[in-house]
């Protein structure tokens, strides 16, 4: 018997929904944070410097999360590749929503000072924490799981957690934006972080339920388990995660520039409605939700490394028609920008999970591709829209911010070009009843 020859089994479904839900709760609290960051944030929490920098502090705590996000990556990366997957991803989605919970329930800067900006920067840093260990945690869960030639299907569902997260985040925003204006933006914005309890009690719900991974059990019975697995990734796979690093960074700047910065920069540069902006941001959301499955069976078919570099070609070359489709006052045009901004997007990032968890070996790879990743994103991703912020600050035009996302398009190409994709073990009789149990 191998897993080739049956569908996809009860087990790994269930464990593919989990991570899935899962991710999709993580993701959702983490961009009500950036919507809320983008749009009121400044007031709230920085009041009394001039608008730019009071623009850049606020966005400076979405960045923050980022630069802990790879400690969180070694933190349970290390106990996910010697106690197991399950148990880390019960833990990371427990802290990232009591984090965010908190941020609903925090005072102002006009209301306890100082103390405000530091408590908001105290949980973004725990959001940030446990945001490093579940991606790598849930993505293994549900590739381990698969069928080998599903992997690229079932890591790819996983990644649709990023867009129904912002879906989730951005329908949530668009309904507290009806209310008035003075009350959205004294109680109304904390709405959508105290209903992250009910996502967060569903999540755990479904985690609890499912079995651990089949390739850390049988790496844990063949004695493979390492005292400290930081180390050997450090040693012996130091190579593969530093590219994997670098691959990430045009996944990571098109989509926090697309979705963060293109919030003010609509709202406050060209003059579009806050409604019309996110409107935009989530029609190209609900095209990811499609897309990403859809170029995740596509790479069983023609290979992961091969669409994740056609993607990063894409999103190389398509931010000048994007930011000219946005100044072009068209809602069609600027439609049609996100639209085809993200399809390229889609394509690497629905590659992406199967891509870079085959690039290390099993008894270490929470650890390297959490480390890799993470470190990816504080490259890539956190610091994107204080770039993108600033370089319009200083050229007062998008060519600067197009050419900056080019480069990193140049970036995640060579990189992945280097990055090589172990060879999937053979399923094995024992291997192969782990999974379909």
């Amino acid at each position: 018997m191998t897993a080739a020859t049956h569908p996809a089994p009860r087990q790994a479904r269930k464990v593919l929904l989990s991570s899935l839900i899962g991710s999709t709760v993580e993701w959702y609290e983490f961009f009500i944070y950036g919507t809320a960051a983008s749009l009121v944030f400044d007031d709230w929490f920085f009041p009394g410097f001039d608008p730019l920098v009071s623009t850049l502090l606020s966005l400076s705590t979405f960045a923050i999360a980022f630069v802990a996000r790879p400690v969180g990556g070694v933190v349970f990366g290390h106990f996910g590749d010697r106690l197991g997957r399950k148990s880390m991803l019960v833990l990371t989605l427990t802290l990232m929503g009591a984090a965010t919970f908190a941020i609903g329930l925090l005072p102002t800067y006009e209301q306890i000072g100082v103390a405000a900006p530091l408590l908001l920067v105290l949980v973004r840093l725990v959001q940030g924490f446990s945001l490093g260990g579940e991606y790598g945690g849930a993505v293994l869960m549900s590739v381990e799981h698969a069928d080998p030639r599903r992997r690229g299907l079932y890591g790819a569902v996983v990644n649709t957690g990023t867009g129904w997260g912002l879906l989730l985040a951005n329908l949530l925003f668009l309904a507290v934006t009806q209310l008035p204006d003075d009350d959205f933006r004294s109680w109304g914005w904390r709405i959508p972080f105290l209903l992250s309890a009910v996502l967060v009690g569903l999540g755990l719900f479904i985690r609890l339920k499912v079995t651990e991974s089949p390739d850390f059990d049988a790496a844990k019975r063949a004695g493979e388990v390492h005292r400290a697995p930081a180390i050997e990734v450090l040693r012996r796979h130091s190579a593969p995660v530093a590219l994997m690093a670098v691959a990430y960074l045009a996944t990571g700047v098109t989509f926090y520039v697309g979705t963060v910065f293109s919030l003010s920069y609509g709202t406050e540069f060209i003059g579009v409605s806050k409604d019309a902006m996110l409107g935009l941001v989530l029609a190209g959301t609900a095209l990811t939700i499609v897309a990403i499955p859809l170029f995740g069976r596509w790479s069983d078919r023609i290979g992961r490394k091969g669409l994740f570099l056609a993607g990063v070609a894409g999103m190389a070359v398509l931010p000048y028609a994007w930011f000219a489709s946005l100044d072009s006052g068209s809602t069609a045009l600027m439609l049609l920008g996100f639209l085809v901004l993200f399809t390229a997007w889609s394509a690497t990032y629905a590659a992406m999970p199967t891509f870079f968890a085959h690039a290390i070996p099993v008894d270490v790879r929470y650890t390297g591709l959490s480390i890799g990743y993470t470190l990816g994103t504080v490259l890539g991703g956190g610091f994107a829209p204080m770039i993108a912020t600033y370089l319009l600050d200083r050229t007062d035009d998008w060519t600067a911010i197009a050419v900056y996302m080019s480069a990193a398009g140049v970036l995640s190409f060579v990189a992945a070009l280097i990055l090589k994709e172990r060879q999937e073990a053979p399923v094995t009789e024992e291997r192969a009843a782990a999974v379909f149990r």
